[in-house]
């Protein structure tokens, strides 16, 4: 038996709980994980809440989580690729990596370099894929301007320091409270709210060549006013605004494999980026976690430590 998140029915943080649950054997091709660091993520509040039933329906008892890192616990038989205490990051789809344990096919994992920190490396997996994704589907270079929106969340401060990395001018779009550390890692900050566009417009007066959104519709269509070729704009948040305007909505899924999860993993190992930690939690109190996260302003990522 384990301790792990589970949920009964859709709703706010009181329905989250933590349960002992029965652990399931490995089949051949998985590996058990001792989870040392598991981040949390916007989309699971959204699932918990119902809000994505109709894309992503749960089944009840559901648990939640697909970030994940630790140490392997036990293989399946035909696994050749770890072997027990190996330390490693990676990916679920089975809406289970909050809990002490978690069974993982051997396939969704990497080895987590010495250098990363088990907070980083557990909760580097949905940002790091998805900014991924997005940097790329714009195809930054040095020769861009390119505004985000979003700039200070999880995805946004890892998608800010790739577009430096290919050295790219970043605008972010953020409130004044995350400033500094945008600041410090390249960007220059646009405050959020009424008169955005004249603030932007006066901020890169040879116009902005690319858009990444990682917050909603509205800044889609802005993108689309500020004169952003539809090809070079990205959403991550707004899919049916995408649609319609034919603009790109590439997120964690073009992105998910161990290639890129291992790339990201050496980048964040070596401090070539930083992923910031907000805070970290024990597994017992996943309540308070997300009530920190769906508050909407934290700088980064929030981590459940089992």
């Amino acid at each position: 038996m384990i301790k792990a998140v589970r949920f009964s029915k859709y709703g706010d943080i009181s329905v989250l709980r933590v349960a002992e649950v029965e652990m399931r054997s490995p089949a051949a091709n998985e590996v058990v994980v001792q989870v040392r660091a598991a981040g949390i993520n916007p989309g699971e509040a959204k699932i918990r809440q119902g809000l994505l039933h109709k894309r992503f329906p749960s089944t009840f008892p559901s648990g939640e989580g697909s970030d994940l890192a630790g140490t392997v616990a036990a293989i399946g038989a035909e696994v050749s690729e770890w072997a027990v205490g190996d330390d490693v990051l990676g990916w679920t789809w089975e809406r289970s990596s909050h809990a002490e344990q978690v069974v993982v096919p051997a396939d969704q994992l990497v080895a987590k370099p010495a250098g990363l920190s088990w907070e980083a490396a557990g909760s580097l997996y949905v940002v790091g894929c998805t900014a991924y994704a997005a940097v790329r589907a714009v195809d930054p270079t040095d020769a861009d301007t390119v505004a985000v929106s979003g700039a200070a969340g999880g995805v946004g401060t890892i998608v800010v320091q790739l577009l430096r990395l290919r050295g790219a001018r970043v605008i972010a779009i953020a409130s004044d409270r995350h400033a500094d550390w945008l600041q410090a890692h390249g960007a220059t900050v646009v405050n959020y709210g009424d008169g955005l566009e004249a603030r932007i417009r006066a901020a890169a007066p040879d116009g902005v060549t690319a858009f990444i959104d990682l917050y909603g519709p509205e800044y889609v269509y802005l993108a689309v006013a500020l004169g952003v070729a539809r090809d070079r704009i990205n959403t991550i948040a707004a899919f049916d605004t995408a649609t319609e305007l034919g603009v790109k909505a590439e997120g964690s899924g073009a992105a998910t494999t161990t290639d890129v999860l291992a790339e990201m993993a050496e980048l964040a190992a070596t401090g070539k980026i930083e992923v910031p930690i907000a805070a970290t939690y024990p597994l017992e109190e996943v309540r308070e976690a997300f009530a920190e996260l769906e508050q909407g302003h934290t700088l980064g990522k929030i981590v459940l430590i089992p």
